[in-house]
């Protein structure tokens, strides 16, 4: 007679692997886009709403307290609930239905900025958005000069970009562009309207040097050069802004130059390290850039002597090697003052010291 524990171990098998494949089966899904706050309902697929029923979100079995008979009900989900969400039969573990939940918001107004920094080949438009929705948005923008639509073609990097060529220039008709950004969960847009000349605005100076001058204990030379992006600097030339403070100080001091790349700052504090900057702009049109990056420099200090020049050595030298000299106030006999044998030994004596000392210093 046939053991019948084997078999009994394989039908438990087969039956564990019949209800693994049941729940892990694909059926075609779909995607769901919920509100953040929003209470959700999930139906069964065509399951009865009494139906014994099982969920799962991300492959985790759902408590019965979020069921409502065949159900699903989820109250003010947040982003934390996005993700896939599957139903089965309760007896058969047949897979029934399944979504992908996404939670997010729906798009707020968007920011659009337009501006010229190589006219007058034409400008470019940017966009993002204030707040993330934190689903898929799409983004359309229409640009319009009086009557005429204008092709905006898109940047590859960055994505948000869209760049415009003058068809003509010096034109005193407007320009006119919108942009809609639409995701599942609604939609917004914002216009801007502008004349040519408004939007002109040049990218910052660029390879800006400061150095010491020689010799000039408040002064600084600044060189920079006209940003590589602006074509045509001489039918089209540019002023400069510059600005620059002793690190020790918050004001800044301003000069405005209106040809050149160059300049020399002349009221340095000595000793003390500065930082410069420059912003450049068209002569006539548009606003000033933004400031260029950050340069620092101090002015030239001289190098301190050391304390035994050569100067001083010489000096040293002849003064030891002179012959003596008794100080002025020192008087070493005084014949008129003399009396006696004792008076004139103590003058020999004294001449004989005075001898002995010159002698030593010769």
């Amino acid at each position: 007679m046939a053991n019948p524990v084997p078999s009994a171990c394989c039908v438990v098998l087969a039956a564990v692997v019949v209800v693994y494949a049941q729940r892990h089966s694909q059926l075609e899904s779909h995607t769901q886009y919920e509100r953040v706050g929003a209470d959700v309902t999930m139906k069964c697929g065509s399951m009865d709403w009494d139906a014994a029923v099982t969920w799962t979100a991300n492959g985790t079995d759902i408590d019965e307290s979020h069921l409502n008979g065949s159900y699903l009900v989820l109250k003010n989900v947040d982003l934390s609930q996005s993700g896939q969400y599957s139903c089965y039969e309760g007896s058969s573990w047949h897979l029934k239905y399944q979504t992908n939940l996404r939670v997010g918001m729906p798009p707020k107004e968007p920011v659009l900025m337009c501006r010229s920094n190589n006219y007058p080949k034409g400008f470019y438009c940017s966009w993002h958005l204030p707040t993330p929705t934190y689903i898929p948005n799409s983004f359309n923008i229409s640009v319009i000069h009086g009557t005429k639509d204008m092709v905006c073609e898109k940047d590859a990097v960055p994505k948000n970009r869209c760049h415009i060529r003058y068809l003509q220039l010096f034109s005193t008709v407007k320009y006119k562009v919108t942009l809609t950004v639409t995701n599942p969960l609604g939609k917004n847009f914002t216009t801007l309207t502008f004349d040519e000349f408004a939007i002109v605005k040049p990218d910052p100076p660029e390879s800006v040097v400061a150095k010491p001058v020689p010799n000039n204990p408040r002064r600084l030379e600044v060189s920079w050069q006209n940003p590589s992006s602006w074509p045509d600097p001489e039918s089209f030339p540019l002023k400069f802004f510059l600005r620059y403070r002793p690190l020790i100080l918050d004001q800044w001091q301003h000069v405005e130059l209106s040809d050149g790349t160059s300049h020399t700052i002349t009221d340095a504090y000595a000793g003390k390290e500065y930082i410069i900057q420059v912003a450049a702009k068209d002569n006539d049109i548009g606003t000033w850039s933004d400031w260029s990056v950050a340069v620092h420099a101090t002015p030239w200090t001289e190098e301190p002597k050391h304390l035994t020049t050569e100067a001083q050595i010489t000096e040293t030298t002849s003064a030891s090697t002179s012959s003596f000299m008794a100080p002025p106030t020192t008087k070493i006999c005084d014949k008129g003052a003399v009396v006696g044998s004792g008076a004139m030994a103590v003058c020999w004596t004294a001449g004989l010291v005075v001898a002995a000392y010159s002698v030593l210093f010769i």
